[in-house]
């Protein structure tokens, strides 16, 4: 963390907010339900767009930094994130929160990506895998803030003025990040200008991809949606018992993120360190499916593990940096970033069908338990294509 700037902690800031954004529809499940008559088939679909509307952005995110710079472009788009907590502050329907969740999506785009940006560009590519999960493990307080801190701030001035408190925190940021945000210095006119096609040729990638377009695609949908929904429906948890195990939850996903770059170290190997962390995700998920009622301790330690081994991302985005030339970083770890958001996204729409289907026909029980083997699948697939994939080349 000595190696973060003013603007780097001002990134960190962004970034907590896009954490927080993308995970508290679990935590207010209870109030949504209540007041908007959001049901968790509803909420699924906003926090699927969330995801769809983050991924869109990725490519012209991408030519944006490498074109602006990750300074106005993280500001610029911070200000239309706190455009979509206005609109959610002031819903009446569930499809209000569908509007809300998209422009939160849109304005969080480059919160990750503008430090990853600065990272590619400013560090050698092997510091690139510890100063990213640093960054991630940092910001990732915004996944603990959208637990029980959460349930705490909503049940003393309720769920409204909550986000109205947000508004005020992202524009606050917004400005930040204009004013103590520093560019990296720009290529020479030496360097060809990148494309989404050069991207695609890269053989390197080709089974990187299958994987990170599901491996944080699970943690995000059981941390941000499925989690609160479950530990209720199943287990009759109360607002605080899901608060608590949503922290818990964000605490593994901080400890995954910090420890993964001196992990690598460790095992000797980015690739695979990879192949570990997503054998044990799906080995929980797989337990979450077979076992979905067995007892809430138990439930609940198995989404903190999901947590902690679903910290693979910061090292699939290094793994997949590392085979891209300076000139296609900006595009190339943004066409990554676009992978691994939009499965996210695709998953939480694909497993709203799934639970509506199995809750009629097999209770809730049975819902919850296919949602988990529906996640788990795509990962059993991912991971069984990424043994093909070679190793870093700074391995």
């Amino acid at each position: 963390m000595r190696q973060f700037t003013a603007g780097i902690w001002m990134l960190v800031l962004g970034y907590m907010l896009s954490q927080f954004y993308r995970a508290f529809l679990a935590v207010l499940s209870t109030d949504l339900r209540a007041e908007l008559g959001a049901a968790p088939g509803d909420l699924a679909i906003s926090s699927g767009v969330w995801f769809v509307a983050f991924a869109l952005m990725q490519i012209p995110v991408g030519g944006w930094l490498d074109r602006n710079g990750p300074r106005k472009t993280a500001s610029d788009m911070m200000f239309v994130t706190a455009a979509g907590a206005v609109v959610f502050a002031i819903a009446t329907a569930p499809w209000h929160l569908h509007v809300a969740m998209a422009l939160i999506g849109i304005g969080c785009a480059p919160a990750l990506m503008g430090a990853y940006y600065i990272f590619a560009h400013d560090f050698p590519k092997r510091d690139f895998g510890t100063l990213a999960g640093t960054f991630v493990a940092a910001g990732a307080l915004g996944n603990l803030l959208s637990a029980t801190p959460l349930v705490s701030v909503s049940e003393a001035i309720g769920w409204r003025s909550t986000l109205w408190l947000m508004v005020g925190i992202t524009l606050a940021v917004a400005i930040g990040e204009r004013l103590v945000v520093r560019d990296p210095a720009r290529l020479d006119n030496a360097h060809p200008i990148g494309r989404l096609s050069d991207i695609l040729r890269i053989r390197a990638l080709w089974f990187v991809l299958p994987l990170f377009a599901v491996n944080y695609g699970v943690s995000a949908a059981i941390r941000g949606l499925w989690a609160g929904p479950y530990l209720e429906d199943v287990f009759v948890a109360s607002p605080q018992t899901v608060g608590h195990a949503t922290l818990l939850m964000g605490i593994t996903m901080i400890l995954g993120n910090y420890f993964a770059g001196p992990l690598v170290g460790w095992i000797g190997s980015v690739r695979r360190t990879i192949l570990i962390g997503a054998a044990a995700t799906l080995a929980v998920t797989v337990t979450l499916w077979l076992l979905p009622d067995n007892s809430m301790p138990l439930s609940i330690l198995l989404l903190a593990l999901i947590g902690l081994s679903g910290a693979s991302y910061v090292l699939l985005i290094a793994h997949g940096r590392a085979f891209l030339p300076p000139h296609l970083v900006g595009r190339g770890i943004t066409f990554l970033n676009m992978l691994s958001i939009g499965g996210t996204g695709i998953l939480q729409f694909g497993s709203r069908p799934i639970y509506q289907w199995t809750l009629a026909n097999g209770g809730p029980i049975a819902a919850y338990s296919t949602v988990f083997l529906s996640f788990s699948i795509p990962l059993a697939i991912g991971l069984a294509l990424y043994f093909l994939t070679p190793e870093a080349p700074n391995d």
